[in-house]
């Protein structure tokens, strides 16, 4: 890729009397020279970029349940302005899914190299697997809280998991064939949910371990599910 009375819109809340629509609309756009449309639009673009880095940012400092107030005062934008930039809070939310998702898209590539050794591989997938759920903070913890109530959530994160295994796959994939069929699917599924961003926040919150320990555990059980443990 997403807390006065209020109305929950996608884990964004708006206080009562908030207006989505600003009564002080931008002026008409008929009479605009090409230079003055221009600047409008990269206005238009900027303002909405800070919306949307200003919701994320409010969610990886902690703040799980976000206003229009605290979103606007972070973003700059004034909060009458707000939904200027976005069709309602849906469009805001889905605008910061997208973002969140690009980011961990690319953050996420491991390009496998079957001549690499095993534990060369194993090592790299601990390491980004262990940025990748550290980096966006608290993001990750409101998508899956919001994944019940928000299909669009919900399918980025079916997405994700699908684009995580097949990575897992593809990066282990002689030894995988070298288990037999059963034991392939078995150790297969139990890496998938070994490297989830679940089980990472099981062993860091719950566990409280460290990124060293943790980078032990996960580096201990692939090898083992892989039939390769260590001496």
């Amino acid at each position: 890729m997403n807390a006065i009375p209020r109305v929950r819109v996608g884990g964004f809340r708006m206080e009562s009397g908030f207006s989505e629509v600003s009564d002080s609309p931008e002026a008409s756009e008929e009479s605009e020279s090409p230079d003055t449309s221009d600047g409008r639009r990269l206005r238009r673009s900027r303002n909405r970029d800070s919306v949307v880095d200003a919701l994320l940012a409010l969610y990886r400092d902690g703040n799980l349940d976000p206003s229009a107030a605290d979103v606007a005062e972070r973003s700059g934008v004034s909060p009458r302005s707000l939904f200027r930039y976005f069709d309602d809070v849906d469009d805001l939310c889905r605008a910061a899914i997208d973002r969140h998702y690009a980011i961990l898209a690319t953050m996420a590539e491991i390009v496998p190299d079957p001549g690499t050794p095993l534990e060369s591989r194993v090592q790299v997938l601990v390491d980004n697997r262990i940025n990748l759920y550290e980096t966006p903070g608290k993001v990750g913890l409101v998508a899956r809280l919001r994944e019940p109530f928000e299909p669009l959530i919900a399918d980025r994160l079916v997405e994700g998991r699908a684009e995580l295994r097949a990575q897992i796959e593809a990066l282990f994939q002689s030894e995988l064939a070298a288990l037999g069929a059963t034991r392939r699917s078995v150790a297969l599924s139990a890496i998938d949910v070994l490297f989830t961003f679940e089980s990472y926040h099981l062993l860091r919150d719950d566990q409280g371990m460290a990124r060293a320990g943790i980078s032990s555990v996960l580096t201990g059980a692939l090898l083992t599910l892989l039939g390769h443990p260590r001496a």
